[in-house]
């Protein structure tokens, strides 16, 4: 198991949110954090610690009004920490290689690959021709309906048909050098793992995981570490001290 930092940036600000709070009509989500620091600050931090593989998400979608300014600070937290962090939100093969260029290691993607309910598999070829598959992660952030994890697209507000199982990271670990998994549904709570879903992911473990959601102690770390079994990297976004949470980011590190 490794630590992989996030930076979650929401109408310009660096955020930690409650993932299924977010609406794109209004720019609106339910805040646990808003931080006076910009992206560029975390990155550095992380890049002091010599921590690699995490995330930038923009959470705005390109028509938002607010997608320049939250564009302008992910772009800047890139050029803080070159090869560094990954970064992901409204990525599509035409931009793709825009932030390659502007200094994240990989982008991650989700909607333009999972549109109208169902992999696009051309759009893959075309991604993956694009940037190398050692450049691109799939998120493959998911909700619960009935015993089944679906995943989510469109900043997690859209299900698609598409079950989260081990054949589907089988067809799609050949497109992507890693996957990016958020448990949506308990996203920004910090009141515990989604315990099936990291079984799930733990059971498959060919390429690497990053899970994220939930987390909101050093018990539900051992856990998932257990479920996982150690193959499944960890994000702690809400919990964090650093985003204004309990979890003391240097124990983390340790622990990890």
């Amino acid at each position: 198991m490794e630590f992989r930092p996030c930076i979650d940036i929401h109408n310009g600000k660096v955020k930690q949110i409650v993932g299924g709070s977010l609406r794109d009509q209004g720019d609106q989500a339910q805040e646990n954090f808003v931080s006076q620091q910009d992206g560029a600050f975390f990155a550095k931090l992380y890049q002091n610690y010599g921590l690699k593989g995490g995330h930038i998400i923009l959470l705005n979608s390109v028509d938002s009004p607010w997608y320049k300014d939250t564009k302008e600070q992910a772009v800047k937290a890139l050029a803080a920490y070159p090869g560094g962090m990954q970064i992901g939100g409204g990525i599509r093969e035409d931009n793709a290689l825009e932030f390659l260029r502007a200094g994240a290691s990989h982008v991650i993607v989700t909607s333009y690959v999972f549109q109208d309910g169902m992999i696009h598999y051309e759009r893959l070829e075309k991604l993956k021709k694009t940037t190398g598959k050692e450049h691109l992660v799939l998120d493959l952030s998911c909700r619960r309906q009935g015993e089944d994890y679906y995943i989510v697209t469109d900043r997690w507000q859209k299900f698609t048909e598409e079950k989260l199982s081990e054949e589907l990271l089988d067809r799609l670990s050949g497109y992507a050098d890693e996957f990016l998994v958020h448990a949506v549904d308990v996203e920004g709570k910090a009141q515990g793992i989604e315990k099936e879903l990291a079984r799930l992911l733990g059971n498959w473990g060919k390429i690497p995981v990053t899970y994220a959601g939930g987390v909101g102690s050093f018990e539900d770390l051992r856990e998932l570490k257990s479920l996982g079994q150690n193959r499944l990297h960890v994000t702690i976004g809400s919990a964090l001290d650093l985003f204004g949470g309990g979890m003391a980011f240097e124990k983390v590190l340790k622990f990890v």
